[in-house]
């Protein structure tokens, strides 16, 4: 009967798995994308960050609502409207003629990818035994990575010999057919049916409204400057919304904020050390291509390689630490990935200008590991014991808060090191010095905020301890 039970909830994991698999491809390709269709339109290099905001903005803010739309219309039909959304998306970004036709194609790829990573976890919650939850978590975490890693390469590749637009059309193709595979796939047996009367129409506008202002917010203030008129504006824009979301989301009948799960003590210690941590992963790729720019300027191997190594370094974190969570209690695990990630900031303090391939690949590699297995145990803490009704709702906000770490990472730690660059060398010292300087600066910062990490989950409680004592109650 267990086999029998196995096989049924994996084989039902086939359409999701491939919807995550097609994401992480894709993500990969398109990492290069940027660079290329600004120097094509022969536009400013800074124009990259708007191509990459506007993808953020609608991946984070479109999770939530579109997470409860899973809830009401059904899993299936929701991921498939996703991928529909995010082939749309792609096309459009392969007819790209200008920068604001291309700000609103990856606005709508955003919107796809938004819709298909809440019903891939939530079907984890619903169908995966509880005792193999933290596998399913890491096996979907495995799959988004591993389908990473070789995209930059690959993209960069094809662009060099074809174009982007080729290789957007051929991210096309791959959706296509990933549609096609997940249509043909078996159907839910128990698809929920209710009515869309109570969907939280209003508050999904102020979702929106809000999570969109406030990804802008660090992206202005690094572009404009913090008291520009542009920066100020967002900021107090940000604000007005905020007041309006709580408003509304207080009067609605099914929030799209799930407040009572929003206000646990798993919730909210686990987003405080998810954004002390998880924000280090673009950060500190960003931060150490532009060290080796600095410092070994001959060397143009390392922007190749840097985004590979860490997802190369994530996959095996989420492979072999994420499942131990189903057999050990999370916040034990967590302690030693958060460890783990402590160790690859620190080894940025052994830097030099010459520094070797090895220990940058170490790094980099060691650092991802820790966050690999962090992602994976979080989306177990946040996420146990979760309403199977309010799957999709739970993920979608999981899902929002996630997704705002890495800009949160970026919007600090990537002016902390350019900024302390540029300083320094207005004060004399040569670039080597002023990036080795600023790269140790970084790495006893974000040692600072692993530790704090460290702490807010020694405060998380304790998952299988709390199980066992609901079971003797029950018994």
């Amino acid at each position: 009967m267990e086999r029998t039970h196995a096989k049924s909830y994996l084989i039902g994991f086939v359409p999701y798995a491939l919807a995550a698999f097609l994401v992480g491809i894709i993500g990969g390709f398109t990492a290069v994308l940027g660079p290329a269709f600004v120097k094509d339109l022969g536009l400013a290099y800074n124009n990259t960050t708007w191509t990459a905001l506007a993808m953020s903005i609608s991946t984070a803010a479109f999770a939530p609502i579109l997470g409860r739309l899973g809830d009401v219309i059904g899993r299936r039909a929701t991921l498939l409207l996703g991928i529909l959304i995010f082939i749309f998306g792609n096309i459009l970004t392969a007819l790209a003629p200008s920068l604001a036709f291309m700000l609103a194609a990856r606005f709508a790829v955003g919107v796809g990818s938004a819709a298909i990573a809440p019903v891939v976890i939530a079907y984890i919650i619903s169908e995966f035994p509880p005792d193999r939850a933290s596998s399913g978590f890491s096996l979907y975490m495995l799959i988004s990575s591993a389908a990473v890693i070789f995209g930059p390469t690959l993209g960069g590749l094809i662009i060099e010999h074809a174009g982007w637009r080729a290789m957007m059309w051929l991210c096309v193709l791959i959706s296509g057919i990933v549609f096609l595979a997940c249509l043909l796939s078996s159907k839910e047996k128990n698809t929920p049916k209710k009515s869309l009367a109570d969907f939280d129409t209003l508050g999904s506008v102020f979702v929106l409204i809000f999570f969109s202002l406030v990804l802008c917010v660090p992206s202005f203030a690094q572009n404009f400057g913090w008291r520009s008129p542009a920066f100020l504006l967002v900021l107090i824009a940000a604000l007005l919304s905020l007041i309006a979301l709580i408003l509304v989301e207080r009067k609605a009948t099914t929030p799209i904020l799930q407040g009572s799960f929003m206000k646990r003590r798993s919730f909210i210690l686990a987003i405080v050390a998810l954004f002390l941590t998880q924000g280090l992963l673009q950060a500190n790729m960003t931060n150490v291509i532009v060290f080796v720019n600095y410092t070994q300027p001959e060397n143009t191997v390392i922007s190749g390689y840097a985004i590979s190594i860490m997802y190369i370094g994530m996959s095996l974190g989420s492979l072999l630490l994420g499942p131990l969570a189903d057999r050990f209690e999370p916040k034990r695990i967590l302690s030693v990935s958060f460890a783990v990630t402590g160790i690859g900031c620190a080894l940025m303090l052994l830097f030099s200008p010459r520094t070797s391939v090895l220990l940058l690949a170490a790094s980099l590699g060691i650092l991802g590991f820790g966050l690999g297995a962090n992602a994976t145990i979080f989306m177990r803490v946040v996420l146990s014991d979760v309403p199977l009704k309010k799957a999709g709702a739970a993920t979608g906000t999981y899902g929002l808060f996630r997704d705002l770490a890495a800009p949160f990472g970026v919007a600090v730690f990537v002016p902390l090191f350019t900024n302390h660059v540029t300083a320094s060398i207005r004060m004399g010292m040569g670039e080597n010095s002023a990036a080795l300087s600023a790269i140790k600066l970084l790495a006893i910062t974000e040692i600072i905020c692993v530790a704090v990490g460290v702490a807010a989950v020694l405060l998380l409680p304790h998952i299988h301890r709390r199980k066992e004592n609901e079971n003797e109650a029950k018994g």
